[in-house]
């Protein structure tokens, strides 16, 4: 369900420091992890895997720290991270009048619908870090695009500028000319909806252990990214059909 070519993308030079908190830092010898950083549970509507399918996938795939972002909710990144405490950042794809973003290291839910300033500072009072999710995705109603990012560019940390689900690759290498004309991180997601994409798009960087931390060590990243097989959305669409047939 892959595609065999692989792009590697690098955040090669640190972050303007005023428009993404000071990330930076020092250049120690140090292992790094392999983050994935956008994926979904059975607390999505359009995903049928559990919190302990996704923890324990990721422990077979040997993927040292995931961010579990389920639309518009916290519920199933909450109970993966008592499964899995040293694993699991608790995040949230967030639905907002100008369309998603995507928020890491909360630990209070952000409802969907809201002014997408009042959402971003929502994250950032709890402190969040925002992302922006495959924003300029042309077949997806929720993407943000460049009419509607570009006026918050300033407000939000990274964009996510390999997003294995998108059809297009032009879509993906449009987010990532934007980040860098426009200074910002680039990280990387499988937006996975089955364990089988988990590990599809990941960004390997030095361990942290808080969001400033994250940022740092995102400035040094690199992503390894394979777009996945269309045929994933009709796992998607499977589960929505399931939960919708259950619900009768």
């Amino acid at each position: 369900m892959e595609k065999e070519s692989q792009s590697v993308i690098r955040n090669s030079q640190p972050p303007n420091p005023a428009k993404n908190g000071g990330a930076g830092g020092g250049d120690s010898e140090i292992q790094n992890w392999t983050v994935e950083l956008h994926t979904h549970t059975s607390y999505s509507p359009d995903c049928l895997v559990t919190p302990e399918q996704l923890v324990a996938a990721c422990r077979r795939k040997g993927i040292d720290r995931v961010a579990i972002t389920d639309h518009n909710a916290i519920a199933g990144a909450l109970a993966a991270q008592q499964i899995a405490p040293d694993l699991v950042i608790v995040g949230e794809e967030i639905k907002t009048d100008c369309g998603e973003i995507i928020a890491y290291f909360l630990s209070e839910w952000v409802p969907p619908y809201l002014p997408v300033r009042e959402a971003i500072a929502r994250v950032r009072a709890q402190g969040g870090v925002v992302g922006v999710s495959h924003p300029c995705d042309r077949y997806r109603r929720e993407a943000m695009g460049a009419d509607r990012l570009l006026p918050i560019i300033d407000l939000v940390d990274a964009l996510e500028v390999f997003n294995a689900r998108c059809v297009h690759p032009a879509d993906n290498d449009r987010a990532r000319a934007i980040a860098q004309e426009r200074g910002k991180l680039m990280f990387a997601g499988s937006d996975a909806h089955t364990v089988s994409e988990l590990g599809q798009a990941t960004v390997r960087m030095p361990p942290f252990d808080s969001p400033q931390s994250f940022l740092n060590s995102l400035a040094k990243a690199e992503i390894h990214a394979r777009l996945s097989s269309p045929l994933v959305h009709f796992a998607s669409t499977y589960a929505k059909l399931v939960k919708r047939i259950a619900c009768r």
